[in-house]
């Protein structure tokens, strides 16, 4: 990947949801709603506080995440749909 998010920013790939209900309907695309439920591809260097000195990001690469449903700015980066959004939009990480 040749991609590195600036500052407090993170690039993550959405996780795709279940393709039944609970009582085993299949779901259609059309259907679907998109995931908040993602994966960091990359971490930012973290902000700056005013004085200059960097915050280190609370995630890394490799975490699965939860977002809100307007959360981040769709890319495609080598061919994959990815989201852009900053460190602030997360939500959880999911342990």
């Amino acid at each position: 990947m040749a991609f590195k998010p600036l500052h407090d920013r993170v690039l993550v790939r959405r996780l795709e949801g279940e393709e039944k209900t609970k009582g085993g309907l299949i779901i259609p695309d059309t259907a679907k709603e998109k995931p908040a439920e993602g994966e960091i591809i990359a971490v930012g260097e973290g902000a700056r506080k005013d004085s200059g000195e960097l915050i280190a990001p609370a995630v890394k690469t490799g975490d699965r995440i939860l977002f809100g449903k307007w959360s981040g700015t769709e890319v495609t980066v080598d061919g994959q749909d990815l989201l852009i959004m900053k460190e602030s939009d997360i939500l959880g990480i999911i342990a």
